[in-house]
């Protein structure tokens, strides 16, 4: 009997992911993609020589001994990738103070560094560090991504709490609160801003004691090539397993049939039919738009309105006839004077130097880029009222940020042979991502407690994958949604969910 076809929305993490595992338990694919390439968020270009990374900043967990180094394997990740370990988180420094300090994978002297600068904030450095400690040797970043909710047992839930009963605390209490009301205990200003730096102020805390925990474990890398060679072995190894991808093709609706998906209809007017039909696009255009809003509970309809998004950023790219070798790859910077973009201040933002590779730049030159959070609404309505304006304030900000650069590495303006500006428009325009939000729902306590199901109330032969049924995003959580979308498949046409490597 032949296997069920299965039609999927999206060739960027997920959408890749899900063809993978179910071509390898047997069911014909094939992709849509709206873009011209694979990656989705996990983005990629060139400008003049130098490629441009707009995506994937590190990896976790790379390394043998963990359940996401075996699924980086079955999706050809590994060793489709070179990773190279981070001895750094990067550096955090403070204008106005002129304090820094570079969060080293040693906690010791982390823990030495930290108090140097805020002396009578001991306690609370120990009570960091000795979290990371804690959570040191431990398999932390695949917890509770092994099943999807449809499949997921009362007992294997309590199987995989016990498993972590060391850790009880960490996930409870004030390490269960958001980073930035936990930083309010510093009594270091600077090191309040420190704390609320280490990944988004809106975390739980224990979030960034797993982050340091794998730091320190070696578990956390830089992609030698970037998004480009993640999203490259992805597609490799689904063509590898006979399946299909279709590009420049946008997905405007999901034909259904008796509460059945059945087909897409395309942009361009032609229909595609298939037994099986998987969303990895954005969350809400598949509900609301490509399914008209007929398949949803109050507790979807709450989510799409309660829940907060991640802040959409501006990504300024500079191609510099300059080498860097000595810097960390990461620095956030605190400015002394705030930047004003579309009426709101921006008091701090992030350097990428793109110095662990050469594939980023020719011999002698480096890519450095600057992000910085700036709301959707601003992007979208200039480019659409004034395109010329919009153009403007790009070319604005990218010398704003220049000078910024030259505060942080004299003399950077003379070096500059590229430059390149993606806002919050461009994002959405190559992913469709509602308000160009790159991993979905933010990650708050409250949402990380929630689960999301893969499929939706009275709609047979449907499944999503990505981030919008993945609180949080990220890498490993959208590689595993793919693999849900399979052993889901595997469960309703009573067949083993198998992997291979």
């Amino acid at each position: 009997m032949a296997e069920k076809s299965v039609i999927i929305i999206g060739a960027g993490v997920a959408g890749l992911s899900a063809g993978i595992y179910c071509r390898m338990n047997g069911y014909p694919t094939r992709i849509f993609e709206h873009h011209t390439v694979p990656g989705g968020v996990a983005s990629y270009w060139k400008r003049k020589g130098f490629l441009i990374d707009g995506g994937i900043h590190f990896v976790m967990g790379h390394k043998p001994g963990t359940t996401l180094h075996e699924i980086y394997k079955e999706l050809g990740i590994l060793p489709g990738c070179k990773v190279v370990d981070m001895a750094t988180y990067g550096k955090y420094a403070d204008e106005a103070s002129g304090k820094s300090v570079i969060m080293t994978a040693d906690l010791d002297e982390l823990a030495r560094d930290l108090k140097a600068m805020a002396p009578q904030d001991g306690g609370i450095i120990d009570e960091l560090v000795a979290g990371a400690r804690a959570m040191q040797g431990l398999d932390m970043s695949t917890v509770g991504l092994s099943l999807p909710p449809e499949m997921t047992t009362f007992p294997g839930k309590i199987k995989e709490f016990w498993g972590m009963r060391k850790l009880w605390k960490y996930f409870s209490g004030k390490y269960a609160k958001p980073v930035e009301e936990y930083a309010r205990t510093a009594k270091d200003p600077w090191l309040r801003e420190f704390i609320k730096n280490l990944f988004l102020p809106e975390v739980p805390v224990w979030f960034i004691l797993m982050i340091l925990a794998l730091l320190a474990d070696g578990q956390m890398g830089f992609l030698e090539g970037g998004c480009l060679d993640f999203a490259l072995a992805l597609e490799r190894r689904y063509k590898a397993l006979g399946g299909e991808i279709t590009y420049r093709a946008t997905v405007k609706e999901i034909l259904v049939k008796n509460d059945a998906a059945v087909g897409v209809r395309l942009a361009d007017g032609n229909e595609r039919r298939a037994e099986t039909i998987v969303s990895a696009a954005d969350g809400r255009s598949t509900i609301f738009e490509m399914l008209g809003g007929r398949y949803v509970n109050d507790k979807i309809k709450k989510r799409y309105v309660e829940w907060k998004t991640f802040t959409p950023f501006v990504l300024v790219s500079y191609g510099l006839a300059r080498e860097f070798p000595d810097s960390p790859a990461f620095i956030t910077v605190r400015m002394k004077e705030a930047l004003e973009v579309g009426g709101k201040s921006i008091s701090g933002y992030f350097i990428r130097i793109l110095n662990y590779s050469p594939r980023f730049a020719p011999p002698g030159k480096t890519v450095i880029q600057v992000e910085f959070e700036s709301g959707w609404d601003y992007w979208n309505d200039l480019q659409k009222s004034d395109r010329a304006k919009y153009e403007a304030e790009k070319k604005r900000i990218a010398a704003e940020m220049l000078g910024q650069l030259d505060g942080q590495f004299p003399g950077i303006s003379q070096n500059v042979e590229m430059i390149d500006v993606a806002t919050p428009y461009t994002l959405w325009r190559y992913t469709l991502n509602h308000k160009a939000s790159w991993e979905g729902w933010m990650i708050t306590p409250d949402v990380l407690k929630s689960q999301v199901e893969r499929t939706l109330p009275g709609l047979s032969n449907f499944y999503m994958a990505g981030q919008w049924v993945m609180p949080g995003g990220g890498v490993p959580p959208c590689l595993f949604s793919g693999r849900h979308v399979a052993q889901l498949l595997c469960k309703r046409d009573r067949k083993v969910f198998k992997t291979m490597k």
